[in-house]
């Protein structure tokens, strides 16, 4: 499907205006970050075209003043302030707006390219898909949506890898300059930022790290699509930035049918997208350290240092067993040469990640490769990124409260470091809690669908770990199948972040101690 450029313009036109919008309200309505005549940015006052940028802010300054006059009705102003003391709620409820937005979008007439609007629930599972960076479809994205609905979920993916309360702290920055407490600690909670006060540098890095290194691998998949494969320039533009896109924020929507299965053996365009998927799913707390300090690894912080070891192992470790499992089977990797085998393994490594692409059938694999991806998927990526899964912080620290166990340490130790108890209990929490979310959604479909075990393990672990990659069986569980997947897409996304937030905010100290009595264990 050629999308034209008329119906690019329209998606993109429409995107950022509605989304414009939702955060403007955000963070106009619930945190009021305007607080009297704000003080006039720099970039209002810097030579050239100055009197555009004058009055783009005094329309900027008009509008905050309007919002701030609005007295909303009493119920809804008590509600608002409820959700605003609960820096978890506020990203739940911007995730949830976004969703319903792009819901409503995809159902317009001019979003599919039949010219006939997309039923309710394949709207509701692209958006909640798109929002949340699975990547899980229900139609063919390249064949079934138009030019209009493809900007429409590339923008919903670039929305919800930048995070709702990132996108309302950037425009209360653009605007005021300056960002309220409330504002401040729910972007907090969404991007893992440490500290408070770190929360205006975060947001402006999460911005410049996103557009430079999606920048980068389109320009590189641009080349590589017109030159390699005879795309027009305009088109290659187009698919490189798609993909780029998608891959930074670890999505896994394509343009194509077959994803990334045509170019198994091309590293021009397999290689630079896994380097977006892992720069993506590091987290951004680890680029941003990585930023300052990338020369002196004894200044890492533990976070950092586990981040990065776990998720060398994991991908080392992932790319010999899948190619190991794989080596010989002719409907995956034994059809290839020695090159392209080394390629593929890597690749299919990479995407468990949270990433969606395949360039291999993973219908065809064996059953040890898809437990394999099973629990790299479940494992995931890093925190305060882009990535999904209990991520692999939460997985080492696991470990580590494992290996203190067996050796009789009364406390848990880690790199050179004591981890505290309340850590430790908030990983076993988050895990067993993401276990059991897995197991009863697993037999959820395998009472409501025909498929094995192997392939609902794998449709429901790749959902809750917002991956996106699938065995095929996506568009054939039926709604209530579709529904418990959409369930599991938003929970994914926002049950670790708000799950941690919450355990952290409810930690509190006992004013006294029961007896103390011991159980049996195993």
């Amino acid at each position: 499907m050629d999308s034209t450029w008329g119906q690019l313009l329209l998606g993109l036109a429409t995107i950022v205006g509605f989304f414009a919008a939702v955060a403007a309200g955000v963070a106009l309505l619930i945190w009021a970050p305007l607080v009297g005549p704000p003080k006039a940015p720099r970039w209002v006052t810097q030579q050239g075209g100055a009197a555009l940028r004058r009055w783009v802010w005094r329309l900027a300054v008009q509008a905050g003043e309007r919002l701030q006059g609005v007295q909303l009705p009493a119920p809804v102003a008590r509600w608002a302030g409820q959700v605003g003391r609960h820096p978890a709620r506020l990203v739940v409820l911007g995730f949830a707006v976004a969703v319903v937005v792009g819901w409503g979008l995809l159902m317009l007439p001019v979003a599919t390219e039949a010219g006939r609007g997309a039923g309710a629930v394949t709207a509701l599972f692209t958006a909640t898909s798109a929002v949340c960076v699975t990547g899980l479809v229900i139609e063919d994205t390249g064949s079934y949506w138009s030019g209009f609905g493809e900007v429409i979920i590339l923008g919903l993916i670039q929305i919800g890898g930048f995070g709702i309360m990132t996108l309302a702290s950037l425009l209360g920055l653009l605007v005021a300059g300056r960002l309220r407490m409330r504002l401040q600690l729910g972007t907090q909670t969404e991007t893992k930022t440490m500290g408070v006060g770190d929360v205006r540098q975060v947001v402006l890095g999460v911005l410049r790290i996103s557009l430079v290194v999606e920048a980068v691998v389109a320009v590189v998949l641009t080349w590589r699509f017109a030159e390699g494969y005879g795309e027009s320039w305009g088109r290659a533009a187009y698919l490189g930035l798609f993909h780029a896109v998608s891959a930074f924020n670890n999505a896994g929507f394509g343009l194509y049918a077959d994803s990334l299965m045509r170019f198994v053996g091309d590293p021009l365009i397999c290689l630079p997208i896994c380097a977006a998927i892992i720069i993506g799913g590091i987290g951004f707390p680890v680029l941003f350290e990585l930023r300052r300090a990338l020369r002196t690894p004894r200044k890492w912080s533990l976070h950092t240092k586990i981040t990065l070891g776990v998720t060398g192992f994991l991908l080392g470790g992932g790319w010999l067993l899948i190619t190991w499992a794989e080596w010989a089977n002719t409907a995956t990797l034994g059809r290839l040469g020695f090159g392209e085998k080394l390629l593929a393994g890597f690749t299919t490594a990479v995407m468990p990640r949270t990433a969606g692409f395949n360039s291999v059938d993973l219908a065809q694999m064996h059953d040890v490769t898809l437990l394999i991806n099973d629990v790299l998927m479940f494992i995931g990526g890093g925190s305060g990124g882009t990535a999904g899964g209990i991520k692999v912080t939460t997985f080492a620290l696991l470990g580590f409260v494992i290996l203190a166990e067996m050796r009789g340490e009364p406390s848990v130790h880690a790199l050179g470091r004591r981890l505290p108890a309340a850590v430790q209990r908030q990983a076993l929490t988050i895990a067993l809690l993401s276990v059991g979310l897995v197991m009863a959604s697993t037999l959820a479909m395998l009472a409501l669908t025909p498929f094995t075990l192997n392939q609902a393990l794998f449709e429901v672990t790749s959902a809750f770990a917002t991956v996106g990659m699938t065995t095929g069986i996506t568009a054939q569980v039926g709604t209530a199948g579709h529904v418990i997947l959409i369930a599991l897409m938003f929970i994914g996304r926002l049950g670790p972040i708000t799950a941690g937030a919450a355990l952290a905010l409810r930690e509190r100290t006992r004013r006294y101690e029961l007896p103390e009595e011991r159980t049996i264990v195993g």
